[in-house]
């Protein structure tokens, strides 16, 4: 045991006293943070303004066809449509010209029929649905007025509520969208942390391994040490790095959250009343301040126990698989063979995790999140939403049995494939290693 505890602390400070560990500890949250930023931005860049001259031969959609900052509408008369069709090719402050045919007969079908959109280069597809909605919509209208229905009844037909859930389970507490969403972002930001950190850090421990056997080192520590307790030092060491960034990084995000709760809640209020302008400049601080005030008042112990319990245990797990491979193989070329039966179950969970927006507590989140080869990261993906304690107990028992089994398996292979040399190691050789 004490073998274990050297191995382990060599590991880990070997690993947090690098320069690259610390910036990058510090930094990834601001790194991701402005990754984010840098997409939005990126989208944001490569919207389009586009300008759309209308010829409209019913003088049915003139004042009806909204403009937006995006897609502006200009209506010109239908004895200029020759015309313009002309000198469309060689406009640049042109996109396009939407001709809207003339109504006959009431017939609705026929006009959208012979609708045309007439473009002098390429326009993004939300352009064109955005172009076909509001066609729709303002025929949409139409019709509803010739049953005799007038406008202002039309608004309040159309007229939307939020319906106000409240969860009995959580002390009658109030599940508004914006919760929901923040829990379905958490809850997806959780999962994909953890499926990244296991898959990261096993294939750091199984090159660890594969160095130290190709280099023959470890044939000068196992004089000193056993097998098993070199494979449970390595695991635990590089395990307790990625606990260490963890827990930064959570109490980075806690202290960031109660920043926007505390900090920027009161800005509004101090805000003279009337100056739209003004608040229109908060909104984005605003809506920092909900997203954070959602944040804490969900059960932030349980979640980070949860989390930290189930990467640990899962961690563990899936470290100990990728122990096994790097010592039964010389090379990396060969572990391509067997890490497919490490990344499978964690994709079925990870891919799994997406459907719990719509039914978290359905019987595939259930059994995924039961299930030891999902549950590290389905489990962590259920959390937000709320789980019966009974099957977080449940999950961490077979996690916890699961894993200790798995030790012993990897153990046994490590024992006899950390000193092999020269053989490619097949499923049937390493069977035999387990039974030996």
């Amino acid at each position: 045991m004490n073998n274990i505890f050297l191995i382990t602390k060599r590991e880990f400070l070997t690993q947090v006293k690098k320069k690259s560990f610390i910036i990058l500890t510090l930094l990834a949250p601001i790194l991701l943070i402005g990754f984010g930023s840098l997409i939005g931005l990126m989208f944001k860049a490569n919207e389009s303004h586009n300008i759309i001259e209308v010829v409209d031969k019913n003088g049915l959609f003139k004042n009806h066809l909204k403009s937006t900052d995006k897609l502006d509408y200009v209506f010109v008369s239908a004895a200029d449509e020759q015309a313009k069709m002309n000198t469309l090719k060689n406009n640049e402050s042109l996109d396009g010209i939407l001709i809207l045919p003339e109504l006959q007969n009431g017939n609705y079908d026929q006009l959208l029929q012979n609708t045309r959109l007439v473009i002098n280069n390429k326009i993004g597809f939300d352009t064109k649905q955005k172009i076909v909605s509001d066609i729709n919509e303002v025929i949409k209208k139409e019709k509803i007025k010739k049953l005799g229905i007038a406008e202002v009844q039309l608004d309040n037909l159309d007229k939307g509520f939020t319906l106000k859930t409240i969860n009995v389970s959580e002390n009658n507490k109030e599940d508004s969208d914006l919760t929901f969403g923040v829990k379905s972002v958490l809850s997806m930001l959780l999962m994909y942390v953890t499926f990244m950190f296991i898959i990261i850090y096993g294939v750091r421990v199984m090159r660890s391994v594969l160095e130290e056997k190709n280099n023959r080192v470890v044939e000068i520590i196992i004089s000193s040490v056993k097998p098993f307790e070199l494979m449970m030092g390595k695991i635990l060491g590089v395990t307790m790095v990625a606990l260490t960034q963890f827990v930064v990084w959570i109490t980075m995000s806690v202290i960031g959250a109660l920043v926007l709760n505390t900090g920027f809640s009161s800005i509004p209020k101090n805000i003279p009343g009337g100056n739209e302008q003004m608040m229109g400049k908060f909104d984005i601080l605003q809506m920092g301040t909900q997203i954070s005030h959602s944040l804490l008042e969900l059960n932030f112990p349980l979640i980070i126990f949860v989390f930290i319990v189930f990467f640990l245990l899962g961690y563990i797990f899936y470290s100990s698989i990728y122990a096994a491979i790097g010592s039964a193989v010389d090379n990396e070329t060969e572990t391509q063979q067997f890490t497919l039966f490490a990344i499978l179950p964690l994709m079925v969970g990870m891919y799994g995790s997406f459907t719990f927006m719509n039914n978290p507590d359905g019987p595939l989140g259930f059994w995924l999140s039961i299930i030891p080869f999902t549950s590290p990261v389905a489990m962590i993906a259920r959390i937000p939403y709320g789980v019966p304690a009974w099957q977080i107990a449940l999950s961490i028992v077979l996690l916890l049995g699961t894993t200790i089994f798995m030790i012993f398996l990897a153990g046994k292979i490590y024992r006899v494939g950390i000193l092999m040399y020269g053989n490619k190691a097949t499923l049937k050789e390493i069977w035999k290693w387990i039974k030996g």
